[in-house]
């Protein structure tokens, strides 16, 4: 009898454990690297392109800069 107002205790505790983060993810900038799925590989494939497009318009930009001084 003794052992039941114990085991009601681990009960509970296991019910109010939190959630754990998916170890793909943990300890990474952005987890949805490893994520996959039609809308994950659209958004990866949209921010690769933004990326490039980012380091040639600053290339443009500086050489605009450049020209106008």
């Amino acid at each position: 009898m003794s052992n039941l107002p114990d085991d009601k205790k681990k009960d509970k505790e296991e019910e109010k454990a939190p959630l754990a983060p998916d170890p793909e993810t943990l300890h990474k900038t952005d987890p949805q690297e490893n994520m996959k799925g039609p809308v994950s590989s659209f958004m990866q494939d949209i921010k690769e392109a933004a990326e490039e497009d980012d380091e040639e318009s600053k290339e443009e930009a500086d050489k605009k800069k450049d020209e106008n001084l």
